[in-house]
C-alpha cells in the first residue's frame, strides 16, 4: 500500500476515487436529523404516497432571484424539502425553480399565475448595489402539474405577515416554513387522486342559498369535493354515499324525523360540520337601525341532541377585546355621518390552542357574534377545541343587547376576565343515538324493512364530528363593484383571514384516512438570539470570533514545527 501511494501515478488513484466518492454521493443521499423537533424528517403518509406515485408530478417553485433573507430562507427550505421528496418519488418527481416570466420553458407570467389562484406578495428588494429600494411582487407557491391537470399551492395562504412587523413577519413565514410539506404533499395528493369525496349541504331547515355563502360553496367546496345540496325532507334516510355533511345557519326549529334521520346518519359512521347561531343577531339589523338590538334565541331544538354527542351551544354572545374592526358612525360633520373603523368586541378574531393539525400554525380566524361552547362528559367521547377567544373576554346572556358603543369605560374593560372561551369543538368517538328507547315498533319496523336501514342505538363504528357556534365562520360580504368577496376577508381594512383554511382543513381530517394532515402537526421552533445577553456578552464573543482563528493558526504552526524538528533530529 505504501509502495502505491508513493509512486509516480499515485495522483491517478487519488483521482479516480475522488471521482468514485462523488459518483456515490449523487447517488446515495442521506442526513441525520438532530433537531429536536425533527423539522428534516419527512411524515410516513408523505413518504407512502411519493413512494406510490405511478406517474410523474411536476413541480414548478416561484422562489428564485433577489428576495428578502425570509423569503430565501423559505425558498432553501422548500429546496430541500423536495429533495426529500425526489428522493422517495425518484423519477416521479420533477422539479424546477424559477421566476414568473423569466423562464420562456414554463411559460408563467403573473397574470397566468394570479388566474390560476395564486396571490402575490410585495415586497422591497434592493434593486443594485449602491442603489436605492424597488418593489417586486413575490408568488410564494408553486404549481403542480400531472397529465392535463394542475393546481396551485399558494405557500402564503392561511398566514399574514402581520402589516410589516419584522418579529411578527419572521414568526410568520417560519410558519409558512413549518407548512410547506402539508401543502405540497396535500397538492400532490390532490392532483392524483381519482375519487373524490362526496360532501352534503343540508337543506330544509332555511339554511342560506345566498351570493352570502357563495364563496364557500362555489370556491371552496366544488372545487375541492363532490358537492350536492341535501333537502333531508326529500329521503327517508341520509344515504352513506355522503362522505360529510354540513349544516349551516339554520333558522327553522328541526322536528324529531329531521333530527333521527342525522342522528342515524351518524350511527352508521357519517361525519357532520355543524355550524350553528343559536341567537338571532345580524350585523345587518345594527347597520339599518343604527341603534341597539335584543339578541334573542332562535330555538332550533337541536339543544338535546348536540347535548347527548356532548356538547352545548349555550345562548349567549362572545365579546373579546381581540377583534376585527367595523366602521361606525362616530359623529356628524355638518350634516353628513361621519364614519371611523372602530374595533368590535362582537367580531372576535379565534385561535387555537390545542395544538391539533385542523387549526395548527393557522392564522386567525374572523368570527361574527358567536356563542359559547360547554363541552359535557360523555362516555367513549374525546372533546378537542379547535378554535377559542382570547385572553380577554366575555359572554353576554341572552336577552343580549347589542349596542353601538359596547366598550365605554375603562372600568368596562376590565371585565373581559375570560380566557379562551370555546367557539369549535371537534368531538370523536362511538356516539350514543338521541332516539335509544324512544321509537315505537311501527318505526322500527319501517327503518329495518322499508328503508333497509334498521335503528343502531350506538354508531357502529367510531366516526367525527366538528361543532361551530358561530355559521358566519363561511359567510362572505357581497360588493357591487367586485360581487362575492372571500370568506373571512375585511372589504374595510383588506385583512384576510384563515376562515377558508380552516374550514378545507376541517373537512379534510374528516373524510380523509391517509393520514396527510398530520403533517400540519410539524412544528419549526425559532430560535432567536436574547438581544440582552447579547449586548452583555457582546465583547466576549468578538474576542472569541477574532482571536480564536489566530490562536488555531499558531497553535497548528507550534505542533507542525515541534514535529518537523523532532523528524529531523532523528
Amino acid at each position: 500500500m505504501k509502495k502505491i501511494f508513493s509512486s509516480k501515478y499515485s495522483w491517478l488513484l487519488l483521482l479516480a476515487g475522488l471521482i468514485v466518492i462523488n459518483f456515490l454521493a449523487s447517488e446515495i443521499h442521506f442526513r441525520f436529523d438532530l433537531t429536536q423537533e425533527k423539522r428534516y424528517t419527512l411524515a410516513a403518509p408523505t413518504k407512502k404516497l411519493l413512494t406510490n406515485l405511478k406517474d410523474p408530478v411536476s413541480i414548478t417553485v416561484f422562489l428564485e432571484g433577489d428576495m428578502p433573507a425570509g423569503f430565501k430562507k423559505l425558498g432553501n427550505s422548500a429546496k430541500e424539502l423536495l429533495q426529500e421528496f425526489k428522493e422517495y418519488g425518484t423519477q416521479n418527481i420533477k422539479v424546477t425553480f424559477t421566476r414568473p416570466g423569466e423562464d420562456s420553458t414554463t411559460g408563467y407570467t403573473m397574470d397566468s399565475l394570479m388566474r390560476l389562484g395564486l396571490r402575490p406578495t410585495n415586497v422591497r428588494v434592493k434593486a443594485k448595489e449602491g442603489e436605492g429600494e424597488e418593489q417586486r411582487y413575490l408568488f410564494p407557491g408553486a404549481v403542480l402539474t400531472y397529465g392535463d391537470r394542475v393546481l396551485p399551492v399558494d405557500f402564503m395562504q392561511g398566514v399574514s405577515l402581520e402589516g410589516g412587523d419584522p418579529v411578527k413577519a419572521m414568526n410568520s413565514l417560519n410558519n409558512v416554513e413549518a407548512l410547506l410539506e402539508y401543502k405540497l404533499i396535500s397538492g400532490i395528493e390532490k392532483i392524483t387522486t381519482d375519487t373524490v369525496p362526496l360532501v352534503g349541504y343540508l337543506l330544509g331547515n332555511g339554511e342560506p342559498q345566498t351570493y352570502n355563502i357563495y364563496d364557500f360553496i362555489e370556491r371552496t367546496l366544488k372545487p375541492n369535493y363532490r358537492f350536492t345540496f341535501l333537502p333531508i325532507d326529500s329521503v327517508n334516510i341520509i344515504p352513506q354515499v355522503f362522505d360529510a355533511i354540513v349544516i349551516v345557519k339554520p333558522v327553522v326549529p328541526f322536528n324529531d324525523k329531521q333530527k333521527l334521520k342525522i342522528d342515524q346518519y351518524i350511527m352508521n359512521g357519517g361525519k357532520v360540520i355543524w355550524m350553528i347561531d343559536r341567537l338571532y343577531a345580524e350585523m345587518d339589523s345594527l347597520m339599518r337601525k343604527q341603534s341597539d338590538f335584543i339578541a334573542f334565541d332562535r330555538n332550533l331544538n337541536l339543544e338535546d341532541q348536540l347535548f347527548k354527542y356532548g356538547v352545548r351551544i349555550n345562548p349567549d354572545l362572545v365579546q373579546d377585546l381581540q377583534c376585527d374592526k367595523v366602521p361606525l358612525v362616530v359623529g356628524n360633520y355638518g350634516d353628513k355621518p361621519q364614519m371611523q373603523l372602530t374595533e368590535w368586541p362582537y367580531f372576535p378574531l379565534l385561535n387555537s390552542y390545542s395544538g391539533h393539525p385542523i387549526a395548527k400554525n393557522l392564522g386567525q380566524v374572523l368570527s361574527l357574534f358567536p356563542n359559547s361552547i360547554d363541552t359535557i362528559k360523555t362516555a367513549g367521547i374525546s372533546k378537542t377545541i379547535l378554535l377559542a377567544s382570547s385572553a380577554n373576554s366575555r359572554t353576554l346572556v341572552t336577552p343580549a343587547m347589542v349596542s353601538l358603543n359596547s366598550v365605554k369605560t375603562e372600568d368596562d374593560i376590565k371585565t373581559f376576565n375570560r380566557s379562551h372561551i370555546p367557539i369549535a369543538v371537534l368531538l370523536e368517538g362511538k356516539f350514543s343515538s338521541l332516539y335509544s328507547n324512544r321509537l315505537s315498533g311501527a318505526v322500527l319496523d319501517t327503518m329495518a324493512n322499508l328503508y333497509q336501514q334498521p335503528f343502531l342505538p350506538q354508531a357502529s363504528v367510531p366516526t367525527k364530528m366538528i361543532v361551530i357556534s358561530d355559521a358566519d365562520i363561511v359567510s362572505n360580504v357581497f360588493s357591487q363593484q367586485q360581487g362575492p368577496l372571500e370568506m373571512g376577508l375585511n372589504q374595510f381594512t383588506q385583512t384576510q383571514y384563515a376562515n377558508k383554511d380552516f374550514i378545507l382543513n376541517s373537512l379534510e381530517y374528516l373524510v380523509n384516512n391517509s393520514g396527510i394532515l398530520e403533517t400540519r402537526s410539524k412544528d419549526f421552533t425559532l430560535r432567536l438570539l436574547d438581544p440582552k445577553k447579547v449586548e452583555s456578552d457582546k465583547t466576549f464573543w468578538q474576542i472569541i470570533n477574532i482571536g480564536g482563528p489566530v490562536l488555531l493558526i499558531l497553535l497548528f504552526g507550534a505542533i507542525f514545527q515541534a514535529l518537523r524538528k523532532r523528524k529531523y533530529q532523528r
